[in-house]
């Protein structure tokens, strides 16, 4: 019977041993390293559907900049329990301008390609039609796909750095989606 006893005892704590291993692990890669996020709202449309998720990179920012045209999740600037997901549109020392539902970036008109409604400046926000900024260091101007439907940089201005979270990295559902995230490389 002491012999059964131990065995069970044995078999339970190499189980706990197993169960605390694999949750450190997760916790680790959680933390530091990957983060899931479901995509809320229609301000990402048609690139990205309300209910979708995704799986985000928050590694990749610790050894290099953000770059235009990336898909980053974001601490919102109103709200930091809120994570919004958003295009970079601006990177610091950029000048940005919204004019004739264009935006102008350093000067040049704007293609962008992902994006199938026009820019347009929502009521009194931080952006005004026709004014110029400039995005200060370790800032990021911002902007949803969707551009009618989207609280971006427009309204509250740009991100700092310390704010964002990841880049998007992966689609994992719905299932038919699934893939790496594409980054544009846009051209003005």
């Amino acid at each position: 019977m002491q012999g059964l006893l131990r065995k069970v005892v044995a078999f339970f704590l190499d189980f706990l041993e197993t169960i605390v291993v694999a949750l450190s692990i997760f916790v680790v890669v959680y933390l530091f390293l990957f983060q899931p996020h479901e995509v809320k709202g229609g301000s990402m449309e048609p690139n990205f559907h309300d209910g979708e998720y995704i799986l985000t990179d928050k590694i990749s920012y610790r050894f290099k900049s953000p770059e235009r045209g990336e898909v980053i999740i974001f601490k919102s600037p109103t709200n930091p329990d809120i994570d919004y997901i958003k295009r970079i549109i601006g990177l610091p020392g950029d000048t940005l301008m919204v004019r004739d539902d264009s935006v102008y970036l350093n000067g040049k008109i704007l293609t962008e390609p992902y994006i199938i409604d026009k820019t347009v400046i929502l009521g009194s926000g931080f952006l005004t039609e026709g004014k110029e900024i400039s995005v200060s260091d370790d800032r990021y101007f911002v902007m949803g796909d969707n551009r009618g439907h989207s609280a971006d940089s427009r309204e509250f201005g740009p991100i700092s750095k310390k704010s964002i979270i990841g880049k998007a990295l992966i689609r994992y559902w719905p299932i038919p989606y699934f893939g790496v995230i594409e980054h544009v490389n846009y051209t003005y």
